[in-house]
């Protein structure tokens, strides 16, 4: 079954906590901090893998938790870090946020890996709190939750050469006399609901991978038909192959169908209509294809190569299988050269973003003051609560923060509710 979009949710591993411990010594007060800290969670992590060619392995797994981190220990021992997540996915595989709709990574060479989801630092132990002040300090932190998000996955086929054209034109039997590839055959329009790939052998030892891809119709670019689904597959092809049926069968005029499906390219995408295009007369063997071939070449102004062939008795081909892969010699490999330039790029420029508040202040119709905010959230996560002297950081925190004079201007008052998640303390003035 060929799946090529889903989305998974993905977590990647909390830190492990801090300890509070200490040593028996002579002479060391309380005898001495030594409490280890927490190891680092895993990362969750994307890898390309060619071997891969769909994306069929999500639909039965949509959940991915990467493991946390182990807890620090007494004896000024660190918990050990937790390994990645690694998932492997097919090359194409484009990955981007659900929530905010942010491309997180585009991965299409073997072996590329992209970190989806970041793993939380582990809490630091009593021991790295020691000070002249408080040499013995009874205090530790909690490890940084992992990063948690919904992805979608979308796979945009490689290939070589894409067959775009009308349905029914002869695209799936093209592709099964020239490759090993068995598409399915029939008389009937869509037949070809998922793309098809196989290799083509030219037998001059050159090579090419051909895609057979759903036929198109008009308005596929605004979303009709089943062909719009896979208009993205064809932004990775390096060279296009426009099948276009001469028998005129279905009662189209070929030049008509030559310009509509080019329009929906370019509607789609503009960049598609800077690819190199080659014409496919389809479908010569039938009566009649003779003169309204030479009735479309009267009416095509551009200078494309055009090759009659009939794919049903395998004549003409072999010209049009050369000429493809002189076609590919000269065309630049843009798939991954062009993706991975990019991507280093956008890894390498300052881009300005706005910084999110660190707190945000609403207020609850019962007059409760409710704080929020992603920096907040995480040193709430990160402190142990069931200590005093975290809970005394905590509050210090806050103060310098600037949340107390914050909620003096929004009129809380002594004695008033404020609640952060689950805990709720009295405010006081």
């Amino acid at each position: 079954m060929f799946i090529d979009q889903v989305k998974i949710y993905v977590r990647a591993g909390d830190g492990g906590d801090g300890m509070v411990a200490f040593r028996r010594e002579k002479f060391v007060p309380n005898g001495g901090p030594a409490g280890g800290d927490g190891g680092n969670g895993g990362d969750v992590v994307f890898e390309v893998d060619e071997g891969l060619r769909t994306l069929i392995d999500f639909r039965y797994q949509r959940r991915f938790k990467a493991e946390r981190g182990e807890h620090g220990m007494s004896k000024s021992m660190h918990g050990r870090g937790a390994d990645d997540l690694i998932i492997k996915v097919p090359q194409g595989t484009v990955v981007s946020d659900v929530d905010t709709g942010e491309v997180i990574a585009d991965l299409v060479a073997h072996g590329q890996q992209a970190v989806i989801a970041k793993a939380g630092r582990g809490g630091r132990g009593n021991k790295r709190f020691a000070t002249s002040a408080n040499p013995a300090p009874e205090l530790s932190e909690n490890g940084e939750p992992g990063q948690e998000r919904s992805i979608q996955l979308e796979l945009k086929v490689l290939a070589d050469v894409g067959l775009v054209g009308f349905p029914s034109v002869g695209k799936s039997t093209l592709l099964s006399v020239v490759s090993a590839a068995r598409p399915k055959i029939a008389a009937y329009h869509f037949t070809t609901i998922v793309p098809n790939l196989g290799m083509v052998d030219t037998g001059d030892s050159r090579s090419f991978v051909m895609a057979d891809l759903p036929g198109l119709i008009e308005g596929a670019s605004q979303g009709v038909g089943l062909g719009h689904q896979f208009l993205r597959h064809i932004e990775r092809t390096r060279v296009i192959v426009h099948v276009i049926d001469m028998s005129v069968s279905e009662g189209r005029d070929p030049y008509d169908d030559y310009l509509a499906i080019n329009n929906e390219l370019e509607q789609y995408n503009l960049r598609l209509m800077e690819r190199p295009q080659i014409i496919v007369a389809n479908k010569m063997d039938v009566e009649g294809a003779d003169e309204q071939l030479e009735i479309f070449k009267g009416k095509l102004k551009e200078e494309i190569p055009i090759f009659p062939i009939s794919a049903v008795t395998q004549t003409g081909l072999n010209p049009l299988l050369l000429t493809i892969a002189d076609k590919l010699e000269t065309t630049a490999e843009f798939p991954l050269d062009e993706l991975l330039e990019k991507e280093e790029e956008e890894t390498v420029l300052y881009k300005y973003q706005a910084e999110a508040p660190d707190f945000e202040i609403t207020r609850d119709p019962d007059g409760t003051y409710v704080l929020s905010g992603e920096k907040l959230e995480r040193l709430f996560a990160m402190t142990n609560f069931e200590r005093d002297a975290s809970i005394q950081r905590f509050s210090r925190q806050l103060r310098a923060m600037g949340v107390d004079d914050a909620l003096r201007k929004r009129g809380a008052k002594d004695g008033e509710t404020i609640r952060l998640f689950d805990f709720e303390f009295e405010f006081i003035d």
